[in-house]
């Protein structure tokens, strides 16, 4: 038998969506997997809602006016993008190919409508929800920001129920317990790896529609 025959493909890059409903701990799952040096390039997506006092632009997101988001969007230059809570929030389409040319599994953070999206314009993407223990721990944390009024956080919190029926969107499942981010990114690389292993991997493929951003 010749040796050959036992030699398979490398495994193709991996898009990792992560999602999940506002205040679930999506930022703080992606900053420790960083802090991990967890072997990923991480998309930042871009937002016009006003930045939080810790939050760094071009780090946390880009930070963009409606004028510039809709000339983007116009341009075919996003590739999801929604206005939620009355901010628009999208992934630049250009910074998703390139880092997907860096030869790594890339990361993108979005919210569920945005994960929708992605879902239809790229199939082979690898879907992650991330949901709280309960809602009582998901309305907690979103006190916690102190960075939306009562009313605001109702909103979230019916938002966040009508999101959870979309799970079966989604590839897998992940609940995110306080002081317990350590396990929720074991997981992530658990599922990386069976990902891996698949006799059928999934194949991203990214249409080129639209310039690059300057």
């Amino acid at each position: 038998m010749d040796s050959a025959d036992f030699q398979l493909e490398t495994p193709p890059n991996l898009l990792l969506v992560v999602s999940g409903s506002s205040g679930v701990g999506k930022d703080t799952v992606i900053d420790r997997m960083k802090q991990r040096h967890c072997p990923f390039a991480y998309v930042v997506t871009a937002t016009t809602r006003q930045r939080r006092p810790a939050e760094v632009d071009g780090v946390h997101y880009h930070f963009f006016t409606e004028e510039r988001f809709n000339e983007m969007v116009a341009g075919g230059r996003m590739l999801e993008w929604a206005k939620v809570y009355g901010n628009y929030y999208g992934v630049p389409r250009f910074a998703v190919a390139e880092a997907l040319g860096t030869g790594r599994d890339v990361v993108v953070k979005v919210d569920v409508q945005g994960a929708a999206t992605i879902r239809r314009e790229v199939p082979g993407a690898l879907l992650l929800y991330l949901r709280p223990p309960s809602v009582e721990e998901l309305e907690r944390r979103l006190r916690l920001r102190q960075s939306e009024s009562a009313e605001e956080i109702a909103l979230r919190l019916s938002k966040a129920a009508q999101e959870y029926r979309q799970l079966p969107l989604f590839d897998y499942v992940l609940t995110s317990h306080a002081g317990r981010i350590d396990d929720v990114v074991a997981q992530i690389m658990a599922i990386v790896t069976a990902e891996k292993a698949r006799v059928n991997p999934r194949r991203v493929i990214l249409s080129d529609s639209g310039e690059r951003s300057t």
